[in-house]
């Protein structure tokens, strides 16, 4: 008994002379604090750590900080919610292919849907600064390009974008008309540049829109419980206005019960 309590004790010791124990003891010497808050603090630095710096890559992609696509307009970057993204600045097979058919304008426009529409998967957005310096060009380069991208058809995710700075429909309402029109979800990807998730996201905001609304539910009452601003909600039930009576409203908003007997062996 004496011999495996030694052994046990033994172990205990070794344990704390690992770099996990030291860093700890580091902490609680520098900052004079408990050896218990310490090792929280410890855990919470290491969670950061293992979000913002252990990123695994593939060939061709790079890690980039962005702004979480949640943070409002108009706060301050350097109190913004950063995201760390995995960018694909190198495709080299499809890259090469453009830079073949479009040239260097082309290629540099197509890396900028695709760096906008990954960062936005990852729930972050890049700004004309941030694509400047992904791509080693200039901001001004930068919004002629997505001047140009917008004439052609394209829709770009930045961060102005995202929040609508400026007169015209939100790009929310831009994408939901195209689903009450008729469009496939491959061809609302396509044509703006969106994952599928990320109408979904949309479209379930729509439906909860919607679906107060009908309840009677003042546009007040709808913003508290959605957190969606007063301009999208307005958006929202002008398009369940135009929309209410197209087949796309009617699966969305009043889906078909699950019959349960189907499919039951009789």
């Amino acid at each position: 008994m004496k011999r495996q309590k030694d052994t046990a004790y033994g172990i205990k010791r070794l344990e704390s002379k690992n770099a996990r124990a030291a860093i700890i003891q580091k902490i609680s010497s520098d900052f004079n604090l408990m050896p218990l808050v310490a090792e929280a603090s410890y855990k919470q630095i290491s969670s950061y750590f293992h979000q913002h710096a252990d990123v695994q890559l593939m060939s061709g992609q790079i890690c980039y900080e962005a702004v979480a696509a949640e943070e409002p307009a108009g706060k301050h970057i350097a109190l913004a919610k950063k995201v760390s993204c995995r960018l694909t600045l190198n495709d080299t097979q499809a890259d090469l292919e453009v830079l073949a058919e479009y040239g260097l304008a082309g290629l540099r426009r197509h890396r900028i849907l695709r760096l906008t529409k990954e960062a936005y998967d990852q729930e972050a957005l890049l700004s004309y600064e941030d694509l400047a310096v992904l791509l080693t060009t200039s901001p001004a380069t930068v919004k002629r390009d997505i001047r140009a991208l917008k004439q052609s058809g394209y829709f770009v995710m930045t961060r102005g974008a995202k929040h609508d700075m400026g007169p015209g429909l939100s790009h929310k309402t831009q994408i939901l008309e195209l689903y009450f029109k008729g469009y496939t979800f491959t061809e609302i990807e396509q044509k703006t540049n969106h994952s599928e998730r990320a109408v979904w996201r949309y479209l379930r905001d729509f439906t909860q829109v919607a679906t107060l609304h009908h309840q009677g539910f003042p546009n007040a009452q709808i913003r508290l419980i959605t957190h969606l601003s007063d301009r999208l909600i307005r958006e929202y039930l002008s398009l369940y206005q135009e929309y209410q009576h197209t087949d796309h409203m009617t699966q969305l908003l009043h889906p078909e019960p699950v019959d349960e007997k189907k499919g039951e062996l009789s």
